[in-house]
């Protein structure tokens, strides 16, 4: 099959040839889009999930539901160890900047850059100069305590685009990297806008241990927020993320294919997008058949291991690297703590931090007290690829090897 016709689109956040499965999440924000346009309580959003659901993709997509309602959109990724406030600032300027070009917004935007001076100013975020003659307002959102500033500055900013007949959605992916101040402080800012009405609504995508990190951060949260999940694709909608590609470049494939690569890749998009794009390239001819399936997927897990589990594994140390290891020859999990430090050869409170290390990496989470599971789907076997000899009590690291007994 010609590979310049390839449909499939494997890559982070890369949107998928067709979206399917995800109707009932796009029409809830759809639905609260409205409502926060029309002047009406629309309730903020957190997506769910593991990696290779689509989160990305979905946030994304609402995005652009939100570009059509002639939304104001700030966008955002959460890295680890940035603050809320250095992300912020520049794109709140521009915002601030676009509002004060219009006569009828003007003035309460340059207010609002007035007040994102003082915000700047106080938590130290360096950027050009905001509005060349605008002053810093005094009083206002400058205290140096994000939990006062942060509502102040969002007030600022959802006044403005109010003047303006308009509205503001932010955007913010791996909300679990934000630090519990950063996370909390963003909570008590939704939850004031949403008080004085004001057009401000978030949609947020994290791994699951999101939500309990919301409620450690405000108890509150879950009643601001929904939380729905985002899952791997049913059987039937999997085959049609995989069909419907195919047909559309006029080729077709057997059902045997379809059911195959609806299993090996378990419903996850991602998986199915890297399945999907090495079966294309594989198969000679229409229609794409069980075996081309099966010699993609060869390289669609060679591609897996050198990209998408690697880059993950490598941010690991090596003691890291054998708890998730020991994880692994457990099977896909979850597992008990205590299981874990079993194949360990150890002892709970001895390895202990390192699930706390792995869980603030968004390596693994944690279903229910004391579970633990991998937040990569498949990585368990990637784990007992990568690392064939492994054991307990001489650990092999991809790069050492084997450790000589003594």
């Amino acid at each position: 099959m010609d590979p310049t016709q390839n449909p499939f689109s494997p890559g982070a956040g890369t949107p998928p040839p067709a979206l399917v499965g995800r109707s009932d999440i796009m029409t809830a924000a759809t639905i609260a889009l409205g409502r926060v346009k029309a002047g009406r309580h629309g309730r903020s959003q957190m997506l769910l999930g593991l990696r290779g659901v689509g989160k990305t993709v979905l946030l994304n997509g609402i995005a652009e539901l939100a570009a059509i309602q002639d939304f104001h959109a700030i966008s955002l990724e959460a890295p680890e160890n940035r603050s809320l406030a250095e992300m912020l600032v520049p794109k709140l300027r521009s915002l601030l900047l676009k509002l004060s070009r219009v006569e009828k917004t003007k003035d309460v935007a340059k207010r609002g850059l007035g007040v994102l001076r003082a915000f700047a100013s106080a938590f130290k975020v360096t950027v050009a100069d905001i509005e060349l003659g605008v002053a810093a307002e005094s009083g206002v959102a400058d205290s140096g305590n994000l939990e006062n500033d942060l509502p102040e500055l969002l007030l600022a900013v959802a006044e403005a685009a109010k003047v303006g007949e308009s509205a503001v959605a932010l955007f913010v992916d791996e909300v679990q990297y934000l630090s519990e101040e950063d996370l909390g402080a963003l909570i008590v800012s939704l939850h004031q806008l949403g008080q004085k009405g004001l057009p401000f609504i978030m949609f947020g995508a994290g791994l699951p241990q999101l939500a309990g990190l919301a409620g450690d951060a405000k108890s509150y949260a879950e009643r601001l927020f929904d939380y729905p999940g985002v899952g791997p694709l049913p059987d039937q909608a999997a085959r049609e993320a995989i069909k419907t590609p195919v047909v559309n470049e006029k080729a077709d494939i057997s059902d045997e294919a379809l059911a195959l690569i609806a299993s090996k890749t378990q419903g996850y998009p991602y998986f199915i997008q890297e399945w999907g794009a090495h079966t294309w390239n594989e198969a000679q001819r229409s229609p794409i058949v069980a075996a081309d399936v099966e010699r993609a997927t060869v390289k669609a897990l060679q591609h897996l291991d050198n990209g998408f589990f690697r880059v993950r594994m490598d941010r690991l140390t090596p003691r890291e690297k054998d708890y998730v290891r020991a994880m692994a020859e457990l099977g896909p999990g979850p597992h008990r703590s205590g299981e874990i430090a079993v194949t360990l050869k150890s002892d709970v409170n001895t390895v202990a931090p390192l699930r706390d290390r792995l869980i603030k990496k968004g390596m693994i989470y944690s279903p229910q007290h004391g579970d633990n599971a991998f937040t990569v789907p498949m990585f368990d076997e990637f784990m007992r690829r990568s690392m064939p000899n492994w054991t307990p009590d001489s650990p092999v690291t991809p790069s050492r090897g084997r450790k000589k007994k003594k």
